[in-house]
């Protein structure tokens, strides 16, 4: 299977999608100035504590306050709580290596037994905020890298069930446990399997010196404040799924682009010639067949092979999945072997669906019924692995009865909501008819003001794909003409993700050009307008 990873960078969102033999299956956006995001760690203090709901509100900065539950303390949280208490009281950062562990924490226990108003905690993002919620926390703190995960306030080491080889497993554990320090936990993840010590002892190192770096700033801070940051999506998604399997990463932003080239080269030197810089003014996700996929995958109604399509609907609570054969052209005439092909086609679709917008919570999905039992398990059973590939935990129940399936999917982040519709282009959305006013003519006076009063050169302006190829129709083409009118210093072209009259510019470097004074100017001449007909209308 081919996977490349294409990372479109704007000035205000870093979008990541990854496909699989070219076929999107995930997409991440997370604005660049994201805050609150999973793996950072705050220094934050009790609001209240709600004896009732077993938990307690953590001001961690955040307009709403955080949620941290009495399960969600860690076993571990007298000892963490201990040492906290050390790093405040003193402004020092306690020997580790000398901390006395406590016993575990009991689990059946009530929040208001271990914390208290006003009490300062270290904390870390367990789920992002959803909707109206805050982020939920925990205090069990870990640093996830490659091949580790590193866990402060234990001894003990554990390793990934999903390498099966004992004697791998022996090795791992005996060559952790000689390098790990004192009452720090280490869980060896399945990508660290035939890894080198000198691989796994380096990568330990930056895990204990991050861990350094936050506690250092804990010890003098002042509560809310962020003590450490992960790192950017595009980075924690190569963590995260890199493999050798892994074909190419695309990127359209040279920091970035820097950013990845670099990670990739310590965890895998021989495979960093695999990072691309994306340097053509087409857009990257055009280039490789993502803005397509996007408007075709993200609608209420997704079509498949053959006809059949689903019907994704959402609640608060959870989404519920609508299976339909459609017209099917090349339909059974077999009723029963025809539900159950649509329902694996759907079952493949619905799988890659739940990545791709990343669904959690409770997922229902109505199946197309089937009489037969052993089908009903086939379907099961293919639904089981084809959500193997899924990196969230979830579990499947089998159909019920009613032909309906249950899946419970983790949700760590919001789900991600696109938005594929697009307003009128003649009333912009407000349901009235706008003069007739030609867009060609609207677009040269931009071009016009660009050039005239910023003095711009060399710049960029991109449109709807249809109205790129109506100004470069016929051989002495709009687009030439404006070309040798304005002698040649701008371009345009075709953008799949803009609305139908809208367009943007960049300069040479592909920064954005803001025209919001021109339309500032333009009010201001219109106003200008009015004012001289009324003065000669009253001095008529």
């Amino acid at each position: 299977m081919k996977s490349e990873l294409i990372v479109d960078v704007t000035p205000a969102t870093i979008n990541t999608a990854l496909t699989e033999d070219g076929r999107l299956v995930t997409l991440q956006s997370e604005a660049r100035d994201a805050n609150y995001a999973v793996g950072n760690l705050y220094l934050a203090k009790v609001k209240k504590v709600m004896p009732g709901l077993n938990a307690a509100f953590i001001n961690v900065g955040h307009p709403k306050d955080a949620f941290l539950h009495y399960l969600d303390l860690g076993t571990h949280f007298n000892t963490y709580l201990q040492f906290t208490k050390q790093l405040r009281e003193s402004r020092r950062v306690p020997n580790m290596a000398k901390l006395q562990l406590n016993p575990e924490i009991d689990k059946h226990g009530a929040i208001n037994d271990v914390l208290e108003q006003g009490q300062e905690l270290i904390v870390q993002i367990a789920k992002e905020p959803i909707s109206t919620k805050g982020p939920r926390l925990t205090t069990e703190i870990s640093f996830t890298g490659r091949y580790l995960v590193l866990t402060p306030f234990n001894d003990r080491i554990s390793v990934s069930q999903k390498i099966k080889d004992s004697a791998e497993k022996k090795r791992l554990r005996s060559l952790i446990a000689s390098i790990k320090p004192k009452n720090f936990g280490v869980i060896i993840r399945t990508s660290a399997e035939n890894k080198k010590a000198a691989e796994l002892h380096s990568e330990l190192q930056v895990l204990l010196k991050s861990w350094e770096d936050a506690i250092a700033k804990a010890a003098y801070s002042t509560p809310p404040t962020l003590l450490y940051e992960e790192e950017s999506r595009a980075v924690g998604e190569i963590r995260d799924i890199f493999s050798p399997d892994f074909e190419a990463i695309y990127v359209n932003d040279a920091q970035v682009y820097e950013q990845i080239h670099q990670y990739v080269s310590l965890i895998a030197p021989d495979r960093a010639g695999i990072v691309h810089l994306h340097a053509e003014d087409i857009p990257i996700f055009d280039k490789h067949g993502v803005t397509r996929q996007i408007k075709s995958s993200f609608g209420k109604t997704v079509s498949f092979k053959s006809g059949a399509y689903i019907i994704i609907e959402s609640t608060e609570a959870l989404h519920v999945i609508d299976v339909n054969s459609g017209n099917r052209s090349k339909a059974s005439t077999d009723q029963e072997s025809n539900a159950l092909n649509v329902n694996l086609l759907a079952a493949e679709e619905i799988a890659r669906q739940l990545r791709l917008r990343d669904l959690g919570g409770i997922i229902v999905i109505d199946f197309i019924d089937m009489a037969q039992a052993e089908h009903r398990q086939e379907l099961y059973l293919r639904m089981k692995e084809l959500m193997a590939k899924d990196r969230a935990r979830h579990n499947i129940l089998p159909l019920s009865k009613f032909g309906l399936m249950q899946i419970t999917r983790q949700r760590v982040r919001p789900a991600l909501e696109l938005i594929t519709a697009e307003s009128c282009p003649s009333c912009a959305g407000k349901g009235v008819v706008q003069p007739s006013l030609l867009f060609t003519d609207r677009l040269k006076d931009k071009i016009n003001y660009l050039i005239t009063d910023l003095k711009a050169d060399k710049f960029i302006i991109y449109v709807h794909p249809f109205v790129d190829a109506y100004l470069k129709k016929g051989f002495i083409s709009l687009y030439r003409r404006w070309r040798f009118e304005f002698k040649r210093k701008f371009r345009i072209l075709p953008d799949q993700s803009l609305a139908y009259l809208a367009y943007r510019v960049v300069d040479h470097q592909r920064n954005e050009i803001d025209l919001s004074e021109e339309k500032d100017t333009d009010q201001a001449t219109t106003k200008n307008r009015h004012r001289s007909k009324r003065q000669t209308s009253n001095d008529d």
